[in-house]
Formats: C-alpha cells, sequence, structure tokens
C-alpha cells in the first residue's frame, strides 16, 4: 500500500434531513432516510440491522464446525459457520459470540481470536459482522432450546481444507462464511 492509503472504511457525518421506519419486520427494519450529500437532497430505504457475529470454530485437527440450516431468503439448506444477532442491547461481539457458539454448536472455546468486521451488504443494508476465530474447542452443554430454523440443524466438522476447496469451487456461497474461513486460511498459510 503507498504510505498515507488505507482501504478502510472513511465514516462520513453527513446531514441526515428525514429518517423514518418504512416497515418493521420480524428480525430486522426497513429505514427510509433523507440526507444531503455534496448539496444534493438524496433518498435511501436499507434494512436497520442489529449486527451480528460469526464463529470459526476451528479443532486440533484443522477441522471447521460448520452448521446446516434452512435460510427461507433463499429457500435452502444452508452450510454456514455458527453465527448470531447482536440483538442484545449493548451486548459486546464476543460475549455474544461465545453465547452463539454454546447454543448452536454446543461448543465453548479456550482462546477468542477477532478476525476481522464485514459490513455484508453496505448498498442496501447496515449490517456489521464481526468474525471471529475460536481454538481450545470443548463440548459445552446448556439450556438453550433451539426452535425455527435452528430446531433441526444439522452439526458437522469439515477439514478447512475442504470448505476452502467448496469455496473455490463455487459451492459454498454463505458470503460471510465464505470471507470468515478465508480469513482463516489466509492467516494459517
Amino acid at each position: 500500500m503507498p504510505q498515507g492509503f488505507s482501504l478502510g472504511d472513511e465514516t462520513q457525518s453527513l446531514e441526515i434531513v428525514e429518517s423514518e421506519t418504512v416497515y418493521r419486520g420480524a428480525i430486522w427494519d426497513v429505514r427510509r432516510e433523507t440526507f444531503d450529500y455534496r448539496g444534493e437532497k438524496l433518498t435511501r430505504d436499507f434494512v436497520d440491522h442489529p449486527g451480528a457475529v460469526s464463529i470459526v470454530a476451528l479443532n486440533d485437527n484443522a477441522e471447521i464446525m460448520m452448521i446446516r440450516q434452512y435460510r427461507h431468503a433463499i429457500r435452502a439448506l444452508d452450510w454456514e459457520i455458527p453465527a448470531g444477532l447482536l440483538d442484545i442491547p449493548g451486548e459486546d461481539p464476543l460475549v455474544c459470540a461465545q453465547r452463539e457458539l454454546v447454543e448452536e454448536a454446543d461448543l465453548e472455546a479456550d482462546t477468542w481470536q477477532h478476525l476481522t468486521r464485514l459490513n455484508t451488504t453496505p448498498g442496501g443494508s447496515n449490517e456489521s459482522t464481526h468474525i471471529f476465530l475460536a481454538t481450545g474447542l470443548h463440548e459445552r452443554e446448556h439450556d438453550y432450546v433451539r426452535t425455527g430454523e435452528e430446531a433441526d440443524l444439522e452439526k458437522r466438522w469439515v477439514p478447512l481444507s475442504d470448505v476452502v476447496a467448496e469455496i473455490l469451487s463455487g459451492e459454498m456461497t454463505n458470503q460471510i462464511s465464505v470471507t470468515a474461513v478465508l480469513a482463516v486460511y489466509a492467516s494459517r498459510h
């Protein structure tokens, strides 16, 4: 990178002229905002998302915990890494990730590393997902009851190299999982 250059996001403080919730959903809302951009009034609709966490749970055999659950928007059973919403106000992303790993994968980890943060669809949503690597894994009993799409989720340990091959072949298309797995792969090679 040239000195003084960064590919990171540059937050802009723009005057928001109007902001309203035009649709209140079961998990997230749709907002319409009018803002002043360089002297021009623009209006945009976007998904107002609470944020999320995703966890690459990597065991000592270089296998990743993958889960498969139904995702209605794509009408498919989707293989992905454990993840969850930051839907408890003020909850720290790491605490949320630790909770979600227990709830979705029946696992806890001795070591946690924040890998990256991902704006999933910045043209249409304010969703920001924190991606963690969890190692030193062991099973954990809990009293959380999975309901809805989580009720029949399938868990499977898959070698990291196999997941990367699935990504590169175009078979695995879950964007957050693709980013997370490739980040772990790149950090280890």
